[in-house]
């Protein structure tokens, strides 16, 4: 998620190392707050949304988030609540101003990505404008491909005073990037792959899923590499008849999945479908895994060379991450 501070990050980090005191960061975004624990600066978070779930001793944290719908139900049910909620031009989630006013942090972690994913950028300007005395720094993250998730964690750690720290950790998630990229050219075939976003309306998974796919030894069908999630038709997953599928929602845990993934198993195409036929359907931890771009972005990748490429990878992601039907 691309960061808006550009020319400010300089500034910012100059000014945490020049105080010589701890930052107080406050993080809104479940990637977010796994950068800066990856950063090694969980101790400094004071403040998280009623998503950041990981790691799980961040779970102590004041919460300044929360829904303006019910999150529970069908599919379908919950994408026209938020379909709702923005067409009358309000934003999904509720920013608890007054208690980010009280934790007084020197940066706050947002993004400007996805008005469904998380608490945007102008929520936070929103929360913190008629903010006296101490200024807080908004960083936003828009990452788009993985490239934008490496140059996201570079660009906090500089923002917060630990560049140093920020390239120790995307070199180490590159090279693991490139040794399974390696490893994949190997297999000597890309099976078509449909990544399942959203099962009811039918979403395809987009932005840095895709590329994923193509590194861990697949073909996307349906992404393209950078672009958001596009929607398609149940008719148009059986045209492209994918050889293998994985099906990971947004924000949903495999248990959740598999109760929605009825929507599609009750048509008869659904059997018909050779991913289907060949037992080569996935459901995976979309809520953990895959749309979350922070760190864990490496552990997805080796769930989809897993999947893909059962013979050649072995990382024991396999039933906490993921399972086969």
């Amino acid at each position: 998620m691309k960061s808006k501070i550009n020319s400010q990050d300089s500034e910012s980090g100059r000014r945490a190392k020049s105080i010589n005191t701890t930052p107080r960061i406050v993080s809104l975004l479940p990637s977010a707050t796994e950068i800066v624990c990856a950063l090694g600066l969980e101790n400094q978070l004071v403040g998280r949304s009623h998503e950041c779930d990981y790691p799980r001793s961040v779970e102590r944290l004041p919460i300044l988030t929360a829904p303006r719908f019910e999150p529970s139900g069908p599919s379908r049910e919950i994408d026209r609540r938020v379909r709702t909620i923005v067409s009358e031009a309000l934003s999904v989630y509720r920013v608890d101003a007054d208690r980010l006013r009280e934790l007084a942090p020197d940066f706050i972690v947002t993004q400007s990505q996805c008005e469904v994913c998380a608490v945007s950028e102008s929520d936070v300007e929103g929360a913190v404008a008629d903010w006296t005395g101490k200024h807080a720094r908004v960083i936003s993250l828009n990452a788009r491909n993985l490239e934008g998730v490496w140059n996201d964690i570079e660009r906090v750690g500089e923002a917060v005073g630990v560049r140093d720290r920020a390239h120790e950790v995307t070199t180490g998630l590159r090279e693991r990037v490139r040794s399974i990229s390696r490893r994949a050219a190997r297999a000597g075939y890309r099976p078509g792959v449909a990544a399942i976003e959203w099962i009811d309306p039918l979403m395809m998974a987009g932005n840095w899923i895709p590329e994923m796919i193509e590194i861990a030894g697949g073909c996307d069908l349906f992404g393209r590499p950078g672009e958001h999630s596009p929607a398609i038709s149940f008719d148009a997953l059986c045209t492209m008849n994918p050889e293998t599928i994985v099906v990971a929602p947004c924000g949903f845990s495999i248990e959740r999945s598999l109760t929605d993934l009825q929507v599609l198993a009750n048509d008869r195409r659904w059997r018909e479908l050779e991913a289907v036929q060949s037992g080569r359907v996935f459901v995976a931890d979309g809520n953990q895994y895959f749309n979350r771009p922070g760190p864990r972005i490496a552990e997805s990748l080796e769930i989809f060379a897993e999947m893909l490429h059962p013979t050649i990878f072995h990382f024991g992601h396999e039933g906490p991450g993921w399972r086969r039907l």
